[in-house]
């Protein structure tokens, strides 16, 4: 377990908390930056259970302002698959040696971070496959997987509803409901792993009024601050950080 009388481990659990935040509530790439932040601080499998309360606290804020905009029917399409590839990820974690987990989650997030620059650099490739009927199962156990082994999906359902053509709002509210549920799902999975403990609930216990504060900014900077400028800072942090992750310490 961290050490919770670390000036520093406080500083990156302020910083992963307001990441998660804004997250939700409009820059989306943040999430994958929260996901590095802790496992710096914890364990990195423990690290996935530590994180999934502060997001699920989240996921409740996003619901409320944008809950009237999700695509109910591209949702439920998506979310069978979706448990699927959670349970595939709950049987897959515990047979990843401890020593493994950290560069798995490192080369995770820069994989999602590869999809993500497709997804900026070649907008129009998604145009081809957006119909076809094996998209919707392929995306939706692909996170699963990844958002029971990472907390770190986002790219994944995003690829998927920009294949979907969702406008701006409907991107917005459907991530919204989508991953509330999802990530409620996962509880019983993590809880069952022993990666959610009563130490890292008072921990995240202390760090939700900063989960609200970025939530808050989220959703208030969403229209002031460059999107294209901001998603590709994020990028780039996000990167840096599954570097470290994957460098030998």
């Amino acid at each position: 377990m961290p050490d919770f009388s670390s000036p520093w481990v406080w500083t990156v659990a302020i910083a992963a908390a307001f990441c998660v935040g804004m997250s939700k509530t409009g820059f989306g790439g943040l999430g994958i930056v929260s996901v590095s932040l802790f496992a710096m601080i914890f364990p990195a499998k423990e690290s996935t259970g530590a994180l999934l309360p502060l997001m699920i606290f989240a996921d409740f804020f996003a619901v409320w302002f944008y809950r009237r905009h999700a695509n109910w029917g591209d949702l439920v399409k998506l979310l069978p698959a979706t448990v699927a590839g959670i349970v595939s990820g709950w049987w897959l974690m515990p047979r990843i040696p401890d020593g493994m987990f950290q560069p798995v989650l490192g080369w995770v997030v820069l994989g999602l971070m590869a999809l993500t620059i497709l997804q900026r650099l070649r907008p129009h490739a998604m145009a081809a496959i957006a119909g076809h009927p094996l998209l919707g199962l392929a995306a939706g156990w692909a996170t699963g997987i990844t958002t029971m082994l990472a907390n770190a999906a986002g790219a994944i359902a995003a690829f998927y509803f920009l294949a979907r053509r969702m406008d701006k709002m409907t991107f917005v509210g459907t991530a919204a409901w989508y991953f509330l549920i999802v990530n409620l799902v996962k509880v019983p999975f993590s809880a069952q792993l022993d990666l959610i403990t009563l130490t890292s609930l008072h921990f995240d216990a202390v760090l939700l009024p900063v989960v609200m504060a970025g939530a808050a900014a989220g959703r208030l900077l969403l229209r002031r601050v460059p999107q294209r400028l901001f998603e590709w800072i994020t990028i780039t942090l996000a990167s840096a950080a599954a570097v470290r992750l994957i460098a030998p310490n």
